[in-house]
């Protein structure tokens, strides 16, 4: 039996109002990697949280390498070899690597000053490591997201981790990088760490972890072997019921042509570009990181500048695009990032509900409260949005209802093009579910939908047809029969028939 390197047990947490952990825990043994598992809200980030000293539990049990502990501090728990790497990294761009490693505990010379030479000579051996071949005098801002994950990574040797948190690693990798994330996981399970990997995709499961935790409202729902289990057991466990095949779609002949695009050229992703979408269609666009995909949209939006190219609405030529004109006209699109583009996250779900459409209910200064009253309980029921009240902070929301909310943001516009950026990104399989019910319903209604999706089984079950992009060009159309994940991989690597 491996060295059992965490248990935590019937830990609670409780926050005002709120239970969010109760009875929950984990085990992870050396040289294993965990899988993390729940929906949103279900308490990942707060046991996680309480693991890494951000705040204590009030009641329950935590032993590292078999000795009970009381971890009180950020501080207490790296000490006893935790390390907690976010999904947003805390890395410094415009200090070096080194210096980011040892920030806060920096190497001296003998005249007791600053001394980088050392630093970026102690900083090697964490960084080889991790397989990370850069100068340890590089900044840390000119690295791409997966080596400064690694340099991340590369800090946590330096403070002597044996258990490793990694929290939804994958989110803004390209598949390129997500492979060396992937092997040095590898690397370091053989190296004998604990591995914890919070993740909402299944796929990664089973590639990567040899066990997954699952926590549902707070409390311990069973830890399952990956070789043992099913995506549908696991589902059930998550959500309590069995979803079945959770890609809601009814497909329909589709309509007229809503939107076309002609020959769309805008800076360095997007060339040369054509499409058209139809009412009552899905039109699903996948490609890797970097394909261009979402720039394409910025620049169809009027949000990013065109170079070149021609714009269709109903038939007829858009002279000058302009994100106003777009959403006058029926067009709206749901950006990717939540957090960035689609929420402002310090005000309220009725107050990011409304923001596209104050006209509606605003005129010379008066505000008629019914009229918007009614837009935003229109958007909360429609879409199923679970808040006390509209009065609720989109902050205090979990990931699959603040994208429902953004989703009623631009719902309320009434568009009849819909684009949709990442719209399952970083939540949970209900989520989700509901989600893609949301869409069906939509389409069903006689709305043309744009999917933009790096999830490639999303985009399979989703879409009517798919676009394929590499590079800022469109590299392959395909219908809805035609779909094969070799041929989709290959059209999405560029790959031409001769190769």
């Amino acid at each position: 039996m491996k060295e059992e390197l965490l248990r935590m047990e019937n830990i609670v947490k409780t926050f005002p109002g709120v239970r969010a952990l109760n009875r929950a825990g984990i085990t992870v043994h050396a040289g294993e990697v965990m899988g993390f598992m729940g929906e949103n809200g279900a308490g990942k980030s707060t046991l996680m949280n309480v693991l890494g000293g951000v705040f204590p539990a009030d009641s329950g049990d935590i032993y590292i390498t078999g000795e009970q502990v009381n971890i009180r501090s950020v501080h207490d728990s790296q000490a006893l070899g935790v390390a907690f790497i976010h999904q947003e990294l805390a890395l410094e761009p415009y200090l070096t690597i080194a210096e980011n490693i040892f920030l806060g505990r920096e190497m001296r010379n003998s005249l007791g000053m600053i001394s980088k030479d050392k630093m970026a000579e102690a900083a090697k051996p964490f960084l080889e490591r991790v397989g990370l071949e850069v100068d340890p005098n590089e900044f840390v801002g000119r690295l791409s997201l997966g080596q400064q994950q690694m340099v991340e990574i590369a800090k946590s040797f330096s403070l002597n981790a044996r258990i490793l948190i990694l929290d939804e690693p994958t989110s803004s990798l390209s598949e390129k990088e997500v492979e060396i994330l992937f092997h040095t996981v590898r690397d370091l399970k053989s190296q004998g760490l604990g591995i914890i990997f919070i993740t909402h995709k299944m796929a990664e499961v089973f590639r990567l972890c040899d066990a997954v935790t699952i926590l549902r409202d707070g409390e311990y729902m069973g830890t399952v072997q990956s070789e043992e289990c099913t995506e549908n057991q696991l589902i059930s466990l998550m959500v309590g019921r069995d979803l079945g095949n959770y890609y809601v779609r009814t497909f329909n002949q589709p309509g007229e042509i809503m939107l076309e695009a002609q020959h769309i050229r805008a800076g360095k992703r997007v060339d040369d570009c054509s499409f058209v979408v139809r009412s009552g269609e899905v039109l699903g666009f996948y490609g890797l990181v970097g394909a261009g995909r979402s720039e394409l949209m910025k620049a169809v939006m009027g949000l990013d500048p065109m170079d070149s190219g021609e714009i269709y609405l109903h038939g007829e030529k858009v002279r000058r695009t302009s994100p106003m004109f777009m959403q006058n006209n029926g067009v709206a699109l749901v950006p990717e990032s939540r957090k960035t583009e689609g929420l402002l996250q310090q005000n309220t779900i009725g107050f990011n509900i409304t923001l596209p459409v104050l006209a509606g209910f605003i005129r010379r200064f008066r505000v008629n409260r019914n009229a918007e009253r009614k837009i935003i309980n229109r958007g909360m029921t429609s879409l199923r949005v679970k808040a006390p009240s509209a009065e609720v902070h989109c902050a205090a929301l979990s990931g699959g209802n603040q994208q429902k909310v953004l989703l009623a943001k631009w719902l309320a516009t009434n568009p009849q093009v819909l684009i949709l950026d990442e719209p399952t990104k970083g939540i949970d399989v209900g989520a989700k579910a509901e989600i893609y019910t949301i869409i069906n319903n939509l389409v069903k209604e006689g709305l043309a939908i744009i999917l933009v999706s790096s999830e490639m089984m999303e985009v399979m079950n989703m879409s009517d047809r798919m676009i394929l992009m590499n590079e800022g060009q469109i590299t392959g159309m395909l219908d809805r029969e035609e779909y094969s994940e070799e041929l989709i991989l290959k059209y999405a690597m560029g790959v031409t028939e001769n190769e």
